[in-house]
């Protein structure tokens, strides 16, 4: 049996992001606000999210404000609805590798 991945909102952002719904609350592009999907794919500077139609979407983190759903499923233990989290996308820049590794320091020393 495998081990669930347990997401809080604390660390989601040293956590692998693929596969988790977003939206965009906020940007200095005004173009991006209201835009949702699924993010399919993340490089330093920009996250890619699969809209409603099967579009690819190209974000990018910096001056953006994004709005994360953790299924109840990964969320914390004995919580029995989604959780959504704002994360600022300046605390995101990063190779997503290098901002995994983090949370395991985190970890670690937490």
């Amino acid at each position: 049996m495998k081990s669930k991945v347990e997401i809080l909102p604390s660390t989601l952002i040293y956590h692998e992001l693929i596969g988790l719904e977003i939206q965009v609350i906020r940007s200095t592009n005004p173009a991006l606000i209201g835009i949702r999907g699924r993010v399919i794919n993340e490089t330093k500077n920009l996250l890619i999210i699969e809209n409603s139609r099967s579009r690819e979407l190209k974000i990018p983190k910096a001056d953006s404000e994004f709005l994360f759903r953790i299924p109840a499923e990964l969320s914390e233990k004995g919580r029995r609805s989604d959780t959504f989290v704002k994360i600022q996308g300046n605390l995101l820049l990063s190779q997503p590798e290098n901002r995994i590794k983090n949370i395991k320091k985190l970890r670690k020393w937490g």
